[in-house]
């Protein structure tokens, strides 16, 4: 069994999503059949997500509701954990945390993404938020200042519906330390390395030796975002999805390294990518970025076939135990040519994955 949920919150003008707000990209969504939207946080280059969330709340009923990915700079921990756990009051529980170390919403600050300790302190923190318990405060506050007769010790969400499950925590993660972390403190582990059942099996390997060194069960459930369009053309499916791959490709090889098993060719593409890499053109058909993928690199990193072509790439990743997919790539825009693609996934493809 497998789920399948697509990506809302594409930049205005943009491939995915071209003239939908974020309720009718989840209601579009829930119309043809996934199981879940998650939407974007860059703020400089889309609207907010926990905004776009809520509407899609109120205008859906049973698809689940996901950033993808919201980032541990922006926001205080308590704020995130507040917010989605708003999202899930006000769907009935519908509300799933995807979170990482941030991308183009730094990038765009003047930022890299956060590092990688802070990071973990930050899960551990929002975890603690979610569950309902009290989070201590952080080093260095000065609400003594204020000279209170009495004062909160720690921090702790008091409003929590104790009716409503725990919002779960989704790790986007790549690289070996983050995949670590995210093994420590996740309650699911979405791995960002492309459709290589080799790299998937990497990823996964890595996370199961960091929980046992934890003392943790190996035991976690994996998603995998892909670049991915179904079309009788693989060629015009290439097309559709053009600039999907650079945008998940850079992340294995964003510091200059490339992260992951590899072959020369492979590498070599990763490499472009990461020295031709045009944020201002992020996720953009055209971008310097997208001229150094070739198109053997497409076919191994994303999914773009026939519809039973789509079932012969997810099943093995399946198999392995992936048992989530995060799509990217296939218009949801009714009003798009392209957007037929949709219902074709979810009819021929996800309809077999699911069984």
């Amino acid at each position: 069994m497998a789920e399948f949920w697509t990506m809302g919150g594409g930049r205005a003008g943009g491939p995915t999503t071209t003239g939908l707000n974020g309720a009718d990209q989840a209601v579009r969504a829930e119309e043809v059949g996934y199981d879940g939207i998650v939407y974007v946080d860059s703020q400089n280059l889309v609207g907010d997500c926990y905004i776009a969330m809520a509407m899609a709340a109120k205008a859906t009923s049973t698809i689940q509701l996901g950033t993808g990915v919201t980032n541990s700079y922006t926001r205080h921990a308590a704020v995130t954990a507040s917010v989605i756990a708003t999202v899930q009051s006000e769907s009935g529980g519908r509300a799933h945390m995807g979170i990482g170390r941030g991308d183009s919403a730094l990038a765009h600050l003047g930022q890299a993404p956060h590092g990688v300790a802070a990071f973990e302190d930050y899960l551990r923190d929002l975890q603690g938020y979610l569950r309902g318990e009290e989070v201590p405060f952080e080093a260095g506050g000065d609400v003594d200042a204020l000279d209170l007769a009495e004062q909160p010790t720690s921090s702790r969400l008091q409003w929590l519906d104790p009716d409503l499950p725990k919002v779960p925590v989704d790790v986007a993660a790549t690289g070996p330390r983050v995949i670590a972390a995210a093994a420590r403190h996740a309650d699911r582990i979405s791995l960002n390395v492309g459709a290589d059942p080799e790299r998937i099996r990497w990823g996964m390997d890595l996370t199961r030796a960091a929980r046992e060194e934890a003392g943790l069960s190996p035991d976690i459930p994996f998603a995998a975002y892909l670049p991915l369009v179904t079309h009788d053309d693989p060629e015009e499916a290439m097309r559709i999805g053009a600039g999907q791959v650079s945008l998940f490709a850079r992340f294995s090889s964003m510091y200059g390294t490339v992260q992951g098993p590899t072959s020369d060719q492979q590498r070599e593409v990763f490499q472009g990518i990461h020295d031709a890499y045009d944020m201002r053109q992020h996720g953009r058909p055209g971008s310097p970025q997208e001229g150094n993928v070739t198109a053997e690199f497409t076919r191994e990193f994303g999914v773009f076939g026939s519809p039973a072509y789509c079932v012969d790439r997810l099943g093995p990743l399946n198999e392995l135990g992936v048992d989530r997919f995060i799509l990217r790539g296939t218009p949801l825009n009714p009003a798009n040519p392209d957007s037929a693609t949709a219902e074709r996934f979810v009819q021929e493809v996800a309809s077999q994955l699911k069984n």
